[in-house]
């Protein structure tokens, strides 16, 4: 029996003022990889808990990090993570790029335990603006395509390592959009300006390892903006593009050449891109973790995604030996 450690950090109490809403999508994508797990009967499961959410899915065991009589984590996130990881075969967690908390995770953790992307693919997808300046290096489409386009009617400010559309405005003018970002560098905050693609708003979800990244679902974002710009993600329908839509062999091309441009990708991966009408995919950003799309997947799949990534990360470790 494999024993696996699934952390996700809102969830365990790893941020203190987390709003519900982003506490209750973290629940979500950790109870659905949780479920997925126990499903395959060959994986004993714990999840880590946090005072919003001691509740785990049946045949779970929670673990709670130790406090302090004040309430107060006695010990930091990643050394926790760390803790568990070496009294577990596998570690499975969901966190934010923001401030490098996926990063220290990754780090706490040794590779072979670790079921995600490596150290150098989570640096570089944790900053929007290196994200897509490599991407356009490697001859993939990305914002910065649009940047001296006279058609470019829109641009968007937004944190260069933030979640979702959290802090995310479009501007109707350039120079609206520069005072924005001006404003706000000025308060210390790390921001991008990038030119708003005009498209579909997708995500593909990926199953990457370092053979391949097999293109699993292709999901529509859903995305509003108010009267003063401001972007908020109102949620995602998975597995909209059905194996007879033609963008369908265009994204398996693109998802496989993105992969290659950053190898360090593995398990399951989350990309943000808007479908333009006349230059098909544009990358906007790499989740290198699981997202929403991971909730109900593999049911609408009929596939457990979950195994799969464990079964990835196994003959990745068995070919290292060889």
């Amino acid at each position: 029996m494999m024993r696996v450690f699934v952390y996700e950090h809102l969830s365990a109490g790893g941020t203190a003022d987390a709003p519900e809403e982003l506490l209750a999508a973290g629940r979500e994508m950790r109870d659905a990889v949780v479920r997925d797990l126990l499903r395959t009967g060959d994986c004993a499961v714990s999840v880590a808990t946090g005072p919003h959410a001691t509740e785990v899915p049946p045949g779970a065991t929670p673990i709670a990090a130790p406090l302090h009589a004040s309430g107060e984590r006695a010990i930091g996130s990643a050394e926790f993570v760390a803790q568990q990881s070496r009294l577990h075969d596998r570690t499975w967690v969901i966190a934010p790029e923001t401030d490098g908390v996926l990063a220290q995770m990754q780090r706490a953790v040794d590779a072979s335990r670790w079921l995600g992307c490596d150290g150098a693919a989570i640096a570089l997808a944790s900053s929007k603006r290196a994200t897509i300046a490599h991407a356009a290096g490697q001859g993939v489409t990305t914002p910065l395509a649009f940047a001296a386009s006279p058609a470019t009617r829109r641009w968007v400010v937004k944190p260069d390592d933030g979640a979702g559309a959290v802090a995310t405005r479009v501007h109707n003018t350039r120079a609206a959009a520069l005072e924005d970002m001006a404003a706000r560098r000025e308060r210390g905050d790390a921001v991008v300006l990038e030119a708003w693609v005009a498209g579909e708003p997708l995500s593909l979800s990926l199953l990457c390892s370092a053979q391949d990244a097999e293109l699993l679902s292709v999901n529509r974002q859903h995305l509003a903006i108010d009267a003063l710009g401001a972007v908020s993600f109102e949620g995602v329908q998975i597995h909209v593009l059905q194996g007879t839509d033609p963008r369908m062999g265009a994204l398996r091309a693109w998802a496989r050449t993105l992969a290659r441009s950053f190898p360090g990708l593995r398990g399951y991966v989350g990309i943000d891109l808007v479908w333009h009408a006349q230059r098909g995919p544009v990358l906007i950003e790499i989740n290198p973790r699981a997202t929403m799309a991971y909730v109900g997947l593999s049911a609408t799949l009929g596939r457990n995604v979950a195994a799969a990534v464990l079964d990835a990360h196994h003959q990745e470790l068995a070919h290292a030996l060889t």
